[in-house]
């Protein structure tokens, strides 16, 4: 073995000194087109404001995406119907708060486990006090999905005095307010 490099290292060298010479040159040739271009800050203002418009559009299609996912949820529920009998009620609800319990720990399931929630808080007899429970046990990405599902089914009635005439509905008040706003329930 001898003391000197072999070619090998020299041309690796030689290379990553190449690049970094070559951005090193890019960062100066762009900060000085930066500082004495008006044209090239425009076009940097422009790109910028491209940018954010695009992610905004991203965000809404998204947002829109999942409220339409969350009423055909609703509505699918709906259609599947809910137990008459207290029997069959009593092992609904255990059934499903088991599975949205489950399914609350993965977090590309959240509709899915706002839908369990949903359903057992429909059999439930008292749904203000289940969410108080909800309040304190479901996770807030959770949380806020189910918001919009009470929001969007009208037959729910949360509140301190729902089901007494005269009673406030929450779920009734935030539909009237311009729908449900993009909060949790804490």
């Amino acid at each position: 073995m001898s003391a000197t490099p072999s070619r090998t290292v020299v041309a690796a060298t030689a290379a990553v000194a190449a690049v970094t010479a070559g951005v090193v040159a890019y960062a100066a040739y762009f900060d000085y087109r930066r500082r004495n271009s008006p044209e090239f800050r425009k076009q940097l203002r422009r790109s910028q404001r491209q940018q954010v418009r695009a992610e905004k559009d991203q965000a809404n299609a998204s947002a829109s995406a999942q409220r339409q996912a969350i009423k055909d949820a609703v509505d699918g529920a709906k259609e599947e119907g809910f137990p008459a009998s207290a029997e069959e009620k009593e092992a609904y609800f255990l059934e499903q708060v088991q599975a949205g319990e489950v399914l609350s720990s993965d977090p590309s399931k959240v509709i899915d486990s706002a839908l369990a929630f949903y359903k057992a808080l429909k059999v439930y007899p008292t749904p203000s006090d289940l969410l108080g429970i909800y309040d304190n046990t479901v996770p807030k990405p959770v949380l806020d999905v189910l918001a919009e599902m009470i929001g969007y089914d009208p037959s729910i009635r949360i509140g301190a005095n729902a089901g007494i005439p005269g009673g406030v509905d929450m779920a009734e008040l935030m539909r009237e307010m311009g729908g449900v706003p993009n909060v949790g329930l804490d």
